[in-house]
């Protein structure tokens, strides 16, 4: 198997040479720097007695509960157990997943958008899977689409709405289209929705609401992850779950004891509280809410989605300008052609960007977006 070097590892590579003249910020990875709450702190070190214990590969009852409670609250969906996975955050289950599922399939054939998050295509090379890529462009609006030709191929198609990096957010009707078409061509639906909690005014839809409110109520082919990591600025709590079709997650929870990615039980306590602290999540919301309306006000001519805390921001060279940028004003960036592939017209579709994370206070991020503005309208680079 061969994997490409992680997008953080090609940045590294690309300004190694560079000795940068300021002080370094770095906006490149989607880290929160905002304070996890104490609460979820404290239970966490209340509970440390438990790490003597084997964590249970299903998680805890408590765990399922809060999870549960979360979902209710947030799409008033009543979930049972049979449709609900924790797990160790979402990048384990976005790369395990993959390879469990298509493992039934001689000719494994999996979709995805394009640019991406990075463990979609090593799920895929893990997998031997034929891939296709779902290309996100100014031209579409950065929304994923597959004829039906390649729909009747698929086995497993990977939404991320969402999405990371381009911010391009499904409406609930776009979504009911999509589960409409699992159920028509018979694939696995599975919508990585890592992002939904992070929005300016009103919270975006989730796949498991569009297929409830359309009927489809045992979510048959329908499956959704996500993640408390940026909803309460814990992404050290690894705490994910994978959630839908009853029936492909009993066979899934079997394959996962053989993983060894239990949730340790100190943190399953810590995790538990933050599911369902929603006024603390609320709290952190608003700051991503005013680091938007900030970025909009520096970039007025930039169309920002209401539904990230990513710029995709078009920079013409983005390795040129990432490298200059780093060297000039110590803002470090990621070249959007790290995060995308190419199409059939040999055009990395990532190219000409660069991701840009809204992730810090926002005194300190509104001197580092204005001088990285600055330096855009200068061009020298």
């Amino acid at each position: 198997m061969e994997f490409q070097p992680y997008p953080f590892e090609k940045i590294q590579q690309l300004i190694s040479p560079i000795v940068p003249k300021k002080p370094v910020i770095k906006l490149t990875i989607g880290e929160p720097q905002f304070e996890t709450p104490q609460t979820i702190q404290d239970t966490l070190k209340q509970n440390t007695q438990d790490l003597r214990y084997y964590p249970k590969s299903k998680g805890e009852e408590f765990l399922h509960t809060a999870i549960k409670n979360f979902i209710s609250h947030r799409y008033n969906i009543f979930l049972n157990s049979m449709n609900l996975i924790p797990t160790f955050g979402t990048r384990e289950v976005l790369f395990n997943f993959p390879q469990f599922f298509l493992s039934q399939f001689q000719n494994p054939v999996m979709a995805y958008p394009n640019p991406f998050y990075q463990i979609y295509e090593g799920a895929s090379i893990a997998s031997k899977a034929k891939t296709i890529l779902m290309h996100l462009e100014a031209k579409n609006y950065f929304k994923p689409k597959l004829t039906p030709q390649e729909m009747r191929q698929t086995h497993l198609v990977i939404l991320n709405s969402p999405n990371n990096p381009t911010g391009s957010t499904l409406e609930l009707k776009e979504l009911q289209q999509w589960v409409e078409y699992a159920l028509e061509y018979d694939f696995v639906l599975l919508n990585d929705e890592c992002y939904s909690e992070i929005y300016q005014n009103t919270p975006p839809a989730g796949i498991l609401e569009a297929s409830y409110l359309m009927g489809n109520k045992n979510f048959k082919n329908i499956l959704s992850v996500n993640s408390i990591s940026k909803r309460l600025s814990a992404p050290g709590l690894r705490s994910g779950y994978i959630a839908g079709d009853a029936k492909i997650l009993q066979s899934y929870a079997t394959y996962r004891t053989y993983l060894g990615c239990a949730i340790p039980t100190p943190l399953q306590k810590a995790a538990s509280i933050a599911w369902q602290a929603h006024d603390e999540a609320e709290k952190i919301r608003k700051k991503y809410a005013q680091n938007l309306k900030i970025a909009q006000e520096i970039f007025p001519n930039l169309k920002i989605s209401p539904y990230t805390f990513y710029l995709w921001l078009e920079v013409g060279n983005d390795l040129e300008f990432c490298k200059k940028l780093y060297e000039e004003e110590g803002i470090l960036v990621l070249p959007g052609s790290f995060l995308g592939r190419e199409n059939n017209k040999k055009e990395n579709i990532g190219a000409g960007y660069v991701r840009i994370a809204l992730v810090y206070e926002s005194q300190i991020l509104q001197p580092a977006l204005k001088t990285l503005k600055n330096f855009l309208d200068k061009g020298q680079y």
